[in-house]
This record gives structure tokens, C-alpha cells and sequence, in this order.
């Protein structure tokens, strides 16, 4: 009897130790899938951390470039009003040449007419003085 008890404890342990091969083959696969799971979310959340990074670089990007250009305008503006004020003053300069220049012409004006008819009609032809007379034939 002791032989057929030993038969019938090594019958029960065979059938336990399959089933408990089944169980632990389910819960490593039961394990694996949490594990892939948790990869899965792993990746998902650095794709997401990437891409808000990166929205939140280009971001910075046009806050910096908004306020450089708005650095240009200032720097432009304040430097070409330095020229319109330069262009100002020299305009005003050549107004006061001009008017000059005609009250000098209103005064002399007459004069200087004068004296350019009087070369134009009263013709004093003189032989200049490096022609030499011509030979005697």
C-alpha cells in the first residue's frame, strides 16, 4: 500500500506542478503585458515632454524675436530722426544761401548786365600775344 500511497502523492504532485506551471506561465504573461504597458505609457509621456519642449522653445524663439525687432524700430527710429533733423537744418541753411545769393543779385544785378552788353557790343579786336605777325612776302 505504501507503494500505491507514494503512486497516488507523485499523481497529485505531478497535477500540482503543472498547475502551477499554468499559473505562473499566466501571471509572467500577465506581468509581461503590465511591463509593456508601463513602457508604452514610458514612451508616451517623453514624446509628450519632446513636444512640449520643443512648442514651448519656439515659443521663447518669437518672444525673443518680437522683442528685437521692436529693439530695430527704436534703434531706427531714433537714429533717422537724427537725420531728418540733420536734412532739416541743412535746408534751412540753403534757404538762407539763396536768399543771399538773390538780394546780392537784386542790388548788383543791374550793373553786371550792363557791363555784359557793353564787352558784347563795343568789339575791340586785339592779336593776342603768343601769335606772332605773319611773314612779309
Amino acid at each position: 500500500m505504501s507503494a500505491q500511497n507514494s503512486a497516488g502523492i507523485q499523481t497529485l504532485l505531478d497535477v500540482s506542478s503543472s498547475q502551477w506551471s499554468d499559473v505562473s506561465i499566466a501571471e509572467a504573461q500577465q506581468a509581461e503585458r503590465e511591463a509593456q504597458k508601463i513602457v508604452q505609457k514610458a514612451r508616451e509621456y517623453r514624446t509628450k515632454r519632446v513636444r512640449d519642449a520643443k512648442a514651448e522653445a519656439q515659443k521663447e524663439i518669437e518672444e525673443y524675436r518680437k522683442q528685437k525687432d521692436e529693439e530695430f524700430k527704436k534703434f531706427q527710429t531714433e537714429h533717422s530722426s537724427g537725420n531728418k533733423k540733420a536734412e532739416e537744418d541743412a535746408g534751412k541753411d540753403a534757404e538762407s544761401k539763396l536768399v543771399e545769393i538773390k538780394e546780392a543779385g537784386g542790388k548788383a544785378g543791374n550793373k553786371i548786365v550792363q557791363d555784359l552788353l557793353r564787352v558784347v557790343m563795343e568789339v575791340k579786336p586785339e592779336v593776342p600775344d603768343r601769335v606772332t605777325a605773319p611773314p612779309a612776302a
